[in-house]
């Protein structure tokens, strides 16, 4: 490779002393020769890249073309195809027809229809009794979630649709668009209740929040007075439901109290029948006051008895046996014994050979088993009675009822149909199932 030749200079004082356009020229001219210098470099590597190459070729063995293989003829320029064409059609007919057939009907055909909206929850109003004040303030209200969920359900049952078609005659009311102008918002009289329903649930709707107890009804109709006419007929017929679970929670709340304490009647009433019988049957209004008059007269005995048995042991001391006074003190400790004998007799505590007369004992233990039960039915009776007045006082504090904190209003501008999301909702759609159509089509076409 020849080496670059190095630029020639001019000393710098000399330059500086040449006039302007010449030093101009000058570095012009130099700039000129280095690039012609670069360029022929650039030149010779290139020649050296080539012979290496050739030489790298042949040192090669020669590529063998195997031409029994066919070779593709080019690729022809694109056109369009009659398949081309169907797609096309499809694409309007399927999405630009639907979308222009979809306009005509919302904005010629279709009827404006109204709604009132109505707002309302179910409350629980609990008063609170004397003591409870007596501790603080107990909470005056609040809701169950059991009874939106009822009041769902109820707005969109068949008894519903049933009752307001009765007051209202809801076939008319939404057969005011014409069938024949509007088949498919109108509804088609006169139908069954069950086509009644159906077509209710897309009139009439129903959100409930069970987070706050609210439930939010919104009344569809052709005319402003009809929706908020249903919509009033509706929250009547809610609040009559709710009155009536009202009415049967309470009689469910003391039915069991009433049954107690009736059964608890009965049983104190044959616990007395029976402690009467009793009492009539044996003379005797408490065996307890014969047994303490007994138990007196026995202890009475039993001191004559010790007295008369000191006597006689002193009299043995200083008199002899044929004594008058003992003889007597003798009879009189006889008889003292015999009438012992004859009260233990009676109150079954035996005798002293061991045969014991239990009449008056079987008689006190019937008594105090009659007393008990008396005495069981008596605190039954107590206890029921308590659990019935409580079940009537909680039954009076709480009280249901349906509280509207939004009434059935009166619509003034019509807000159904909504014919622009409609129309985006069927624009997507159609598209959607546009393409989806086209490419099973092409991918059944790639499969033959």
């Amino acid at each position: 490779m020849a080496r670059p030749t190095p630029l020639r200079t001019i000393p710098s004082n000399r330059e500086h002393n040449l006039p302007h356009d010449m030093r101009k020229a000058l570095k012009m001219r130099e700039r000129e020769e280095a690039l012609a210098r670069i360029e022929k470099q650039r030149i010779t590597k290139k020649r050296e890249i080539s012979a290496k190459m050739e030489k790298t070729q042949k040192a090669l063995p020669p590529l063998e073309i195997d031409k029994s293989q066919p070779v593709a003829p080019p690729v022809v320029n694109a056109r369009v195809k009659p398949r081309h064409r169907v797609v096309f059609l499809s694409f309007v007919v399927c999405v630009l027809g639907t979308n222009l057939l979809s306009a005509w009907y919302l904005w010629e055909r279709a009827a404006d229809r109204f709604v009132s909206v109505a707002g309302f929850s179910v409350r629980t109003e609990e008063t609170s009794s004397a003591i409870e004040l007596l501790g603080g303030v107990a909470e005056l209200s609040g809701s169950g979630s059991s009874d939106e969920d009822i009041l769902y359900k109820f707005i969109q049952s068949q008894e519903l649709v049933r009752s307001v078609d009765e007051a209202l005659d809801l076939r008319a009311l939404w057969a005011k668009a014409d069938p024949q102008t509007d088949p498919i918002f109108s509804y088609h009289p006169p139908g069954s209740i069950e086509d009644l329903t159906k077509y209710w649930s897309r009139m009439v709707q129903v959100y409930s929040d069970n987070s706050t107890g609210l439930i939010d009804l919104e009344v569809q109709a052709f005319s402003p007075q009809d929706a908020q006419n249903i919509a009033l007929l509706i929250y009547d017929e809610s609040s009559r439901m709710i009155n009536k679970l009202s009415d049967i929670a309470r009689e469910d709340a003391t039915r069991h109290a009433r049954e107690e304490l009736e059964t608890a009647v009965q049983r104190l009433k044959v616990a007395r029948s029976e402690l009467t019988k009793f009492r009539n049957l044996n003379q005797l209004v408490s065996p307890e006051s014969t047994l303490q008059i007994q138990t007196g007269l026995l202890s009475s005995l039993e001191m004559q008895l010790a007295e008369t048995l000191i006597d006689l042991d002193m009299l043995g001391q200083t008199s002899k046996a044929s004594d008058p006074r003992t003889k007597q003190a003798e009879r009189r400790r006889d008889v003292i014994e015999d009438r012992l004998r004859q009260e233990r007799g009676k109150l079954g505590i035996g005798s002293g050979t061991g045969v014991a007369n239990s009449g008056f004992a079987e008689l006190v233990g019937e008594f105090e088993s009659l007393s008990v039960d008396r005495q069981f039915a008596e605190q039954s009776y107590t206890a029921a009675l308590a659990a019935y007045d409580v079940a009537v006082a909680e039954s009076r504090r709480q009280t249901r009822y349906l509280a509207a904190h939004v009434s059935p209003t009166l619509a003034e501008t019509a807000i159904y149909p909504d014919r622009w999301l409609a129309m985006a909702l069927i624009a997507l759609f159609s598209t959607l199932i546009w393409g989806v159509l086209v490419m099973i089509g092409y991918s059944l076409r790639d499969r033959r």
